[in-house]
Order: structure tokens, then sequence, then C-alpha cells
């Protein structure tokens, strides 16, 4: 694998590309104080015939970037009494965030015009990737929320419909203490109540990517390129 870090529609993003031909195409959206950095790793070991693009959000964060803003003063109130469910949460930032990710991903689709695009998303990456595709639906071939949660819930339900049929690896960690387990077995139920193809992966972890996601994730991506 080759990695660069190229500027895609803006925003600073790693791509790492296969030696040998590319088969699919995967954007992956870090979380809240994170950099691509992060996720690019996961490019290098999956091992399957993908571009990856891993873009850094616009917004500067503490140890990091974000999509939308925090107030970490509040957050760190709200941690202090246990992991949390978003889906009450109305982020301010996250009109201009879809924005910025629809205009990635039109770019990205310019890049390689033809092959199926996997929208994979960690924690806010994986809430903004939801997002997105339920108000927009842009085209992309299959999404992955990893320890994310539902937000804006009141907008998203008249939109969920919109997830019928389409592939969706959720990832959620019994021990995280960051979003709460039942928030993403919430997320979970919202979408394959709606007719979404979903892949659950629980594990015994925290707010993370354990080897278990690891596997599943290469087993879903691989799905994805085999499937179209």
């Amino acid at each position: 694998m080759n990695e660069t870090s190229i500027e895609i529609a803006g925003l600073r993003t790693v791509v790492v590309e296969p030696k040998d031909p590319c088969e699919l195409v995967a954007v992956m959206l870090h979380g809240f104080a994170m950099a691509p950095e992060a996720l690019s790793p996961f490019a290098h070991s999956l091992g399957i015939p993908a571009r990856f693009f891993v873009p850094a959000a616009p917004l500067a964060a503490p140890e990091g970037r974000s999509w939308w803003n925090i107030d970490v003063e509040v957050r760190a109130r709200s941690l202090a009494t246990g992991p949390r469910d978003l889906s009450t949460q109305h982020p301010p930032d996250a009109p201009a965030a879809r924005a910025r990710l629809l205009a990635f991903l039109e770019e990205v689709r310019a890049w390689d015009t033809k092959l199926p695009i996997a929208l994979i998303g960690f924690s806010q990456g994986g809430m903004l990737a939801c997002d997105t595709y339920l108000r927009s639906r842009p085209d992309v071939s299959s999404l992955g929320l990893l320890s994310s949660s539902r937000i804006m819930l009141d907008e998203w339900l008249p939109l969920v419909h919109r997830i019928d049929r389409m592939p969706v690896l959720i990832s959620h960690g019994r021990n995280d203490a960051d979003l709460a387990f039942s928030a993403g077995e919430a997320l979970r139920d919202l979408l394959a109540g709606a007719g979404a193809d979903v892949t659950w992966v629980p594990f015994g972890q925290g707010h993370e990517i354990p080897l278990v996601v690891w596997r599943a994730l290469r087993k879903f991506l691989s799905q994805t390129r085999r499937a179209t």
C-alpha cells in the first residue's frame, strides 16, 4: 500500500492506495479530537484492493480535528454522569459538516467514476456519515458506523426509510465510557427497523476499534466490492 497526503474539497486527506488494481473506494471519517493518522493504519492493515480516503475534519479541536464544535467543559460534565446517548442533540455546525462531506464525496466520485464507495465513520464521523446519507443520499454503496450514536432523532425519523436495503455495519463496545452501549443498540434498531441490511458487531471493550471490528470491517468491505 502506498500513502500520500493531498487536499480534496479543501480538506487535508491521507490517501492509501493498493499496489493491485483498485476494486473499491473507502472514505473513512475520524471522530472528535482525532486526525486521519488515527485511521490510516487500518487502511494499510486491511489488505484489500481498495483506495482509502481519510480526510481531516475542518475544525480545530483539542489534540486533533472536529466535524462540529463541542464544548469540552459541557462534554466533561455530561460524561461525569456516565456514557451518553446523543439522540436529542442538534449540533449547530452539522449542516456545514454535511456540506463539506458532500463536496468531498463528489470529488472522490470524480476521481473514481465507476467503483463502489463505502462510507465509514468512527464516533462523530459515524454520526456525520449517517446524518448525511439520510438527508442527501450521496452515491455510496455501504455505511460503516463504528462506536456511534443517533443524533437529531426528531429530524431523522421522517427520513430513516431512505436507509432501506442499504448494507450497514454497526459496532459498539459494551464498556464504552463515552457513548453508551445502549446508544449503539438504539442506532442498530432504528436502521434495522427501517429496512437496512445491518451487520451488528458488539464487543467487550470501550470506545475503540478492536480486532473483532477490524475483522468485521474487512469482511464488510470485501462484500461491498463484490456486490457491485
